[in-house]
Parts: structure tokens; C-alpha cells; sequence
């Protein structure tokens, strides 16, 4: 747990062969990471100009835009099954085909019922990129570098959200407006949507030239190919030795959601870890944060058109504070860095509760007078600095090699499906709390999750850093 470099394992060389390679490779995985944040953002400079042209109730807007939510939380549940049956690629081509669908037909959606639809088909293609990158990952990278490489998927998240916000901001502005027409006889909130389709054709065929995930290969009796993929990305020397220890740490059987149950209220210990870290990361209210980032900047003197520029702002925090946790993750360890997260979430959040409990007004109407409206900016912005560094893309490198690999699939599906669910909870239920109790309500309550959450990595989270995923020594009976 401290900050040395763990030493390198049996059959893992020192220096890895062709660090390019691994990286390369890792890159390529993330790009799923990148539509994954492109395809969450990219709404948000259409939601009016959609609301407008199909004439929808506030609430019928907010469920077409959530609907993308239980989409994840299908595509998560099942993407681990078709990994192990079918292969990581061919799920990655499958997710890039799920995207450029919903891009193209959001983009030509003649009704809020067909827009939904494809939504939806945007979810399950995120929600299964938000398994299938970090599985990925953590299966070819080095023990040394995986908690950075697994990082990696965050900092494309980041990225894919900033692209999006520059690629609304430029459709709107050349159209003058969001319902302003572009080309083709469509309207600029159609084209933001439908811009999509280019990252998803890179997605696709990024996926066909990488090669497939070493436990895969093994579990499907392919040890040549297996061995190839070791040597060449993961810069293991003895991969005799390696696919031995593979071929251990799986079951004779392919693996099915029975392998899941175990003593601790019918599942095995180590699957309500990683249950309980993905729910975490949504019960700090990152997204809820996000959503009320306008009200705060207008407290404190922003116009409200000033609001992409804000937005930027914060997306540029993210993209710089996940370099920094893909700087430090190997280093500090997993359990240091999101302990760190917790305790400065918490000074933020209860700096944000405490000012709107100053606030006078309610819902849109809330004004921070005073001092009260740059401390609650600044508890919001130095919420989201440690959020980007420690809990963001920890979470998804946890959940990548917490797991045992006879089950990873699997469990990291039921973990990102538990993440997407808490994220469609927190989402829908901040607007009507903060509506009807007050927007401070909601802050207490994430701050007290903040504080949940240290306690929680600090007793009941195992240290994966430098470890091989074969190593499950000390994890069985957590």
C-alpha cells in the first residue's frame, strides 16, 4: 500500500517489450471510452431545440433523455456474457455498430417515441463499452501499468464529453441557433447527434486490429495465440508460465451467473466490493453536480449564456485531473488515491450543502447571496477536481481486476450494470428533491456518501496495485 513500485512478477519482464504497443493497443480499447462520453454529452446541446420541435412536457423531455440510462445498465448486463462467448472484439465491432445507429437514427427521429428508441440503442451501446474497455484493458496490460493504462478509459470519457460540448457549441453557432438548418435540409441539434457516427466507424476499426484479450484466448484453447498476445503487448517472458496460471484460475466450465453465488447474502464477498465501489461513485452525485453547474455560475454573476463556456471549464478539470490519477494510480495505489477522493469530496460537498442552506429560493429560482455563492462555486469545483483524479477512473480500474478472471466478465458486468442503475437514480431523483426540500437536501446527502464511501475503501477494499490478476491471495474471503 505504500508508494513504491511493486516488483515485477513471475514471467513479467521488467521492462515490457514494446511499450508502444500496449499502449497502442489500450488507446484503441479507450476509443470505446470516448464514444461512451461523447454519446452521454452530446444530448445536452439538443435537449431545448428537442424539446421545442417535438413539443414535449418536462417531463416526457426528462425520461427521453434518462431513457439512455436503463439502456446502459442492459448493455452492462449483458456484455459480460457475450464477451466470454463470443470474444472482447467482437463486442467492441458490435457496440460500434449499436453507436452508429443511434447516431443516425436520433439524428433522423420523426417522433419523441422513436427517439427514445434510439436512445435506448445509444444505451446498450455504451453501457457495454463501460464493461468491455476496462476488462479489456486490465487483461493485456502489465501489472505495473495497469492501473494507469486502465485509467486511460476515464481520460477518454473526459475527452469524449469535451468533444461533444466544442461540437454542439460549433453546429449551434453555425446554424445561429440549435433548431437552426444546416446542411442537408437538417436542423443543428440533428447533426450534433448525427456527428456521432464518425467515432464509431474509427471505434470499429480500432476493434478489428487489435488483438484479443490473452484469458480469452486460453479459456478457448488458443495458448498459441494466447502466448503471442503475452510476449508482444504484455511483455511477458515465460508464458508457459502464464497461461499455466490462467488456465488455474479458471473453472473447468464455462462460467454462468451461478458462479457468482456465495455466503454473503447469496453472492461471493468480493462482488458486493465491487457492487458497492460502483454505487459510490454515483452516490457522491458527480452527475447531480453537472446537472445544477448553471445555477451556481449564475450565482455569482455568469449570464446564463455564459454556460458553455463554464461547461468547458469543468470538462477541462476532468480531462486534467484524470492525467493526473493515470500519473499516480500504480504509485499511490488504488485504496490511498480514492480514500484522498473521499476526504476531498467531502470538504466540497459540505461547502456546497452549507451555502445552500443559505440559499433563498427554490428550484431555478435559487439565488446565493453574499459569500454564500463562491463558496458553494468553489466547494463544487474542488468536488469535481477530486472526483476526476481519484473516484472517476479508479472506479472502472477496480472494477476491471478486482475480480476473479473465472467470473470477471461477469461481475464487471453486474458492477457497471449497479453503476448505471445509481446513476439513473440520482439523476432522475436530484430535480424533484431539490424542487421540493431544497437543493442543500440533496448536497447532505452526498456529502454523507462521501464519507461513507472513505470508510468503506478503508475497511472492506482489497490493494490490487502491482498485482497479477491470477493473485487472488488475501481476496477470496474479503
Amino acid at each position: 500500500m505504500g508508494a513504491s513500485q511493486p516488483e515485477p512478477h513471475p514471467g513479467e519482464s521488467d521492462k515490457v517489450a514494446h511499450p508502444f504497443k500496449v499502449i497502442a493497443v489500450t488507446v484503441a480499447a479507450a476509443v470505446g471510452g470516448l464514444l461512451f462520453g461523447f454519446d452521454t454529452a452530446v444530448i445536452n446541446g439538443a435537449v431545448d431545440a428537442i424539446g421545442e420541435e417535438f413539443t414535449l412536457s418536462p417531463g416526457i423531455l426528462g425520461f427521453t433523455v434518462a431513457i439512455t440510462l436503463l439502456g446502459c445498465a442492459a448493455g452492462a448486463w449483458f456484455a459480460g456474457q457475450l464477451a466470454d462467448r463470443l470474444g472482447r472484439k467482437k463486442v467492441m465491432v458490435g457496440a460500434a455498430i449499436l453507436f452508429a445507429a443511434n447516431s443516425v437514427g436520433s439524428a433522423y427521429a420523426f417522433s419523441e417515441w422513436d427517439l427514445m428508441w434510439w436512445r435506448l440503442v445509444g444505451g446498450l451501446a455504451i453501457g457495454t463499452a463501460s464493461v468491455i474497455a476496462p476488462g479489456y484493458i486490465a487483461e493485456v496490460a502489465p501489472s505495473k501499468w495497469r492501473g494507469a493504462l486502465g485509467s486511460v478509459q476515464q481520460l477518454a470519457i473526459t475527452l469524449g464529453i469535451f468533444a461533444a460540448l466544442l461540437s454542439d457549441a460549433f453546429l449551434a453557432d453555425a446554424a445561429g441557433s440549435a433548431l437552426g438548418e444546416l446542411w442537408w435540409g437538417l436542423a443543428a441539434w440533428r447533426w450534433m447527434l448525427l456527428v456521432g457516427v464518425l467515432p464509431a466507424i474509427v471505434y470499429g476499426v480500432l476493434a478489428l486490429t487489435i488483438p484479443e484479450s490473452p484469458q480469452y484466448l486460453v479459456r478457448h484453447n488458443r495458448d498459441e495465440d494466447a502466448a503471442r498476445v503475452l510476449r508482444s503487448v504484455s511483455g511477458v517472458q515465460d508464458t508457459d508460465l502464464k497461461i499455466r496460471q490462467i488456465r488455474e484460475s479458471f473453472n473447468s466450465k464455462k462460467p454462468t451467473f451461478k458462479d457468482l453465488r456465495g455466503p454473503k447474502f447469496g453472492l461471493q464477498p468480493i462482488l458486493w466490493v465491487g457492487m458497492a465501489i460502483a454505487a459510490f461513485q454515483q452516490l457522491v452525485g458527480i452527475n447531480a453536480i453537472f446537472y445544477y453547474s448553471t445555477t451556481l455560475w449564475k450565482s455569482v454573476g455568469f449570464s446564463e449564456s455564459d454556460s458553455f463556456t463554464t461547461s468547458v471549464i469543468t470538462s477541462v478539470i476532468n480531462v486534467v485531473m484524470t492525467i493526473v490519477a493515470i500519473a499516480f494510480v500504480d504509485r499511490i495505489g488504488r485504496r490511498k488515491l480514492l480514500m484522498i477522493g473521499s476526504a476531498g469530496m467531502f470538504v466540497g460537498l459540505l461547502m456546497a450543502t452549507v451555502s445552500f442552506s443559505q440559499a433563498e429560493g427554490i428550484g431555478d429560482s435559487v439565488e446565493l447571496t453574499g459569500i454564500w455563492g463562491p463558496v458553494a462555486l468553489v466547494g463544487a469545483n474542488l468536488f469535481v477536481i477530486f472526483f476526476a483524479a481519484t473516484w472517476g477512473p479508479v472506479m472502472w480500474v477496480t472494477l476491471g481486476e478486482v475480480f476473479p478472471n473465472n467470473i470477471r466478465s461477469l461481475a464487471l458486468g453486474l458492477g457497471a450494470m449497479v453503476n448505471w442503475i445509481f446513476n439513473f437514480i440520482v439523476t432522475l431523483s436530484f430535480p424533484w428533491v431539490s424542487d421540493n426540500f431544497g437543493v442543500w437536501i440533496m448536497y447532505a446527502i452526498f456529502t454523507i456518501f462521501a464519507v461513507i464511501s472513505f470508510w468503506f475503501v478503508k475497511t472492506k477494499l482489497p490493494e490490487f496495485s502491482g498485482r497479477d490478476l491470477e493473485d487472488r491471495e488475501g481476496l477470496e474471503t474479503t
